[in-house]
């Protein structure tokens, strides 16, 4: 299978990498045409600064966007029409109603769609979504959870902190993760609350949004996402009626990634311990690519797809809609 990237930064980089092994990368797109030369130069590609470029081509069936917010939804929506099957970044649009006409384009053409929620492909809440599924922990009650970084010089003047470009600030760039991861595990919210603030940072956009967000059937998931976080933090804890789940770190500058279940004794007391580390390094985007081929072969909808994403859109939605001027 032939396949395009479209954005050759970071993210770019790595998703190129990760289709290396099964497919070829026919074409790198970017803005920045060095930067599309560059990528292109390591996987044998053409390069081109404009994305359109890939909808010309026919022998190209996968695309992969990794842009700024501002043009995720455009181009993904572009390439379904045509048919292409995308993989695009996360949060996948600035808004819900921006991402409508994607899944819209989808439905019509019958192109697969995933929304690069690459955190669910961390070994860590894989082994807690196994362990979950075995109903180790019981019913769950609630997910609480915090993510953040602390920036970095000039953060405040990058397309981040710019409203039009990135849709909003930390919520919308890391908090979506964490509504995402526990959606996965709770399921749908329909009652939320949030509150956005920007308590350091020179910018727009908030550096901290704090989140509290209900089930119909009342379990609680309460989320903290910052870039005033002065030490990178990852910490996801998943409460049940017979035990609890901790996750923490990513691996890099998040620490060592960890999974701690602690199992209730029918006395309570101390519970049984039982603790799981992942010091291999971050395996996510390829684990990800793998399954988003398989749903192409199987022609099966991909999940985390267009649905998950326009839930985790209609929170940040309702969110920023509660945002005190």
């Amino acid at each position: 299978m032939n396949a395009a990237v479209v954005g050759c930064g970071l993210i770019g980089r790595k998703r190129a990498a990760a289709l290396a092994s099964r497919c070829t990368l026919a074409l790198c797109v970017d803005t920045d045409l060095d930067r599309a030369r560059s990528l292109a130069a390591v996987h044998g590609a053409r390069a081109d600064a404009d994305w359109r470029a890939v909808l010309d081509r026919d022998d190209i069936a996968l695309v992969v966007v990794a842009t700024r917010h501002d043009s995720l939804a455009e181009i993904a929506g572009a390439a379904a029409a045509r048919g292409l099957h995308v993989l695009v970044e996360k949060p996948a649009a600035r808004t819900a109603a921006e991402l409508l006409p994607v899944q819209h384009a989808a439905a019509c053409s019958g192109a697969l769609v995933r929304v690069g929620y690459n955190h669910r492909y961390h070994p860590a809440l894989r082994q807690a979504r196994a362990l979950v599924d075995s109903g180790a922990l019981g019913p769950l009650l609630f997910v609480r959870a915090r993510y953040g970084h602390g920036g970095r010089p000039g953060y405040d003047r990058e397309w981040r902190a710019r409203p039009e470009l990135s849709g909003g600030g930390e919520l919308i760039d890391q908090g979506v993760h964490l509504i995402d991861l526990a959606r996965w595990f709770l399921g749908d919210f329909t009652r939320v609350h949030g509150r956005v603030l920007t308590a350091y940072w020179d910018m727009p956009v908030e550096d901290n949004a704090f989140l509290t967000l209900e089930t119909p059937t009342r379990q609680v998931a309460f989320l903290h996402a910052s870039c005033t976080e002065w030490k990178n933090l990852f910490s996801f804890e998943i409460y049940g009626r017979a035990g609890k789940l901790e996750i923490s770190g990513l691996g890099g500058s998040y620490g060592l990634e960890r999974l701690a279940f602690y199992r209730m004794l029918p006395e309570m007391g101390p519970p049984e311990t039982t603790i799981w580390e992942y010091p291999r390094g971050d395996a996510s985007f390829a684990l990800e690519t793998e399954e988003f081929l398989e749903d192409i072969r199987l022609r099966r909808p991909p999940s985390p797809g267009l649905p998950d994403a326009l839930a985790v859109l209609r929170v940040v939605d309702a969110v920023y809609s509660q945002a005190v001027p």
